[in-house]
């Protein structure tokens, strides 16, 4: 693709929008799987609170599910297909300090990857096709510059229920309790730096969450309180439709392109 001379400035502007946006995904990219909690000797089969939770967290048994998500600065929605090890997200972020703004999507199938990407608010923004673009893994000098498959709980909800520190059932299906996201996986959930930041009150994070009818976890949700110049805001999760979305297939056709020479170099940058 060719770009307009002297647009270079602009280009790295967004490209830096993409860098937010990519970091974004990690919102859902899960820090790593569930522990199944082990039954203390002697003890009644009944799980805790805790446990019962942990278990409602989704595994990759439960079939297709849509999900959602929200942290301090951006929000993600989205499909998972445990059996297939694929997902889709679709992400988009506020206008910048330039007044550009960005949409981006990936579709993930196995080792697969393709690729949307939208910018619009100044000239001399890069373009490209409205469809699916193929990325080649071998071009990404970073593999940490796309998303990866680590299972179904794609928004971290196993490894935030696990950091908490108490857990109560004020009805059915309904939980609070305190979790502590100083530091370990739970840390991770958080935007890097931003668990340092809270100090003391990052041990004291008050969350609610709601189990279905079907006993899968449909939302997390954590109050991040306030640290420094960063304001309080809510930490959501929400996993729905538990086997109804359709099965994530591979673009093909009209749908899907080869990846310009211009993505590679965004997402290398």
């Amino acid at each position: 693709m060719t770009q307009a001379t002297g647009s270079a400035g602009t280009i790295r502007r967004a490209v830096g929008t993409v860098g937010v946006m990519l970091a974004a995904t990690t919102l859902l990219g899960g820090c790593g799987p569930k522990s199944e909690p082990a039954a203390a000797p002697g003890t009644s089969p009944t799980p805790s609170p805790k446990e019962a939770l942990l278990d409602a967290v989704p595994d990759g048994t439960e079939g297709a599910f849509r999900f959602s998500g929200k942290d301090s600065s951006s929000a993600i929605t989205g499909r998972i297909d445990p059996e297939a090890k694929a997902f889709e997200i679709n992400t988009a972020m506020a206008p910048d300090k330039d007044g550009i703004t960005a949409r981006m999507s990936f579709l993930l199938i196995g080792d697969e990857i393709w690729m949307k990407a939208k910018f619009s608010g100044h000239p001399g923004l890069p373009k490209f096709p409205n469809k699916w673009m193929k990325l080649d893994r071998a071009k990404l000098t970073d593999g940490g510059s796309v998303p990866s498959y680590d299972g179904a709980d794609q928004g971290n909800a196993g490894p935030l229920i696990e950091a908490a520190t108490s857990v109560e059932e004020q009805g059915p299906g309904r939980y609070v309790g305190i979790v502590d996201v100083s530091s370990g996986n739970a840390a991770k959930a958080l935007e890097d730096g931003e668990a340092a930041a809270l100090g003391e009150a990052a041990k004291q994070v008050p969350f609610t969450a709601v189990v279905g009818p079907d006993e899968h976890l449909t939302s997390l949700t954590l109050k991040i309180p306030a640290a420094g110049k960063r304001k309080a805001y809510e930490y959501v999760v929400t996993y729905a439709d538990y086997g109804s979305p359709p099965k994530i297939t591979v673009p093909t056709g009209s749908q899907a392109t080869k990846a310009p020479a211009m993505a590679y170099e965004m997402l290398n940058s």
